[in-house]
């Protein structure tokens, strides 16, 4: 989906004027179509994951407002928290998350194979230990409700680059029924570990319980101001 420069700002929680400046110096991605600056939405997910920026949610609202976005509550609540996972290698990492957290309606071993084709297994390492799932691997069941599992490692691995050179040791691990829902889910985790109760609940290996406990205060917050320019135009 192409956005608009207003858009992109909302979808990033800036302002028009941020955004063009961005555009000036070459580093957010975009096209011009007509002449006209318009943004990849999934490009800008992914842009911002790698700079560990929160992205706002309530953007997703403009494609349909009756549609119910999905709750990164229910979703954790749905898809719980693994402690001391035993991963000493890459394949054995991608083969331990899948079985624990995909439905037993998907076919596990394909899942499995296609994941380790891919350079990232799905994953992208955010730093602080942390990695979230790819912004462009989603892990998609049809019929299935979205869950969001939490996996914390019996030793930290190397998964790719990190901002800070930290190996992973916390993984999130999205399941999602549509591509979009796994838009919607990401944005939503990119909220909460902004947040800094949430983010620290996460690293101190905190049960169940308290995360959800965050991640409703977070949601609850939404939606918030969005920075706006009014002098400036597209």
């Amino acid at each position: 989906m192409l956005l608009t420069a207003g858009s992109a700002a909302k979808l990033l929680g800036t302002s028009e004027r941020q955004i063009y400046r961005w555009v000036d110096d070459g580093e957010i991605p975009c096209r011009r179509v007509r002449d006209q600056l318009r943004f990849n939405r999934t490009d800008l997910l992914e842009w911002a994951s790698s700079r560990r920026m929160p992205v706002y949610v309530e953007a997703f609202a403009e494609d349909d407002p009756d549609e119910q976005l999905p709750s990164l509550t229910e979703a954790l609540r749905h898809g719980r928290v693994y402690e001391s996972i035993e991963a000493s290698s890459r394949e054995a990492l991608v083969r331990a998350f899948v079985e624990h957290t995909l439905p037993v309606t998907a076919d596990v071993e394909l899942v499995i194979e296609v994941l380790l084709a891919r350079d990232s297994a799905g994953l992208t390492a955010i730093g602080d230990g942390i990695a979230i799932p790819h912004v462009r691997n989603p892990l998609v069941v049809a019929g299935e409700p979205p869950l969001v599992a939490i996996c914390h490692l019996s030793a930290p691995i190397a998964l790719g680059p990190s901002p800070d050179g930290l190996p992973v040791r916390t993984l999130f691990v999205a399941v999602s029924p549509t591509i979009r829902c796994h838009l919607q889910l990401l944005a939503r985790l990119s909220r909460a570990l902004a947040d800094a109760d949430f983010k620290a609940a996460v690293l101190n290996n905190a049960p169940l319980d308290q995360l959800v406990q965050h991640s409703a205060r977070v949601e609850a917050e939404l939606p918030r101001e969005v920075p706006d320019d009014e002098d400036e135009t597209e």
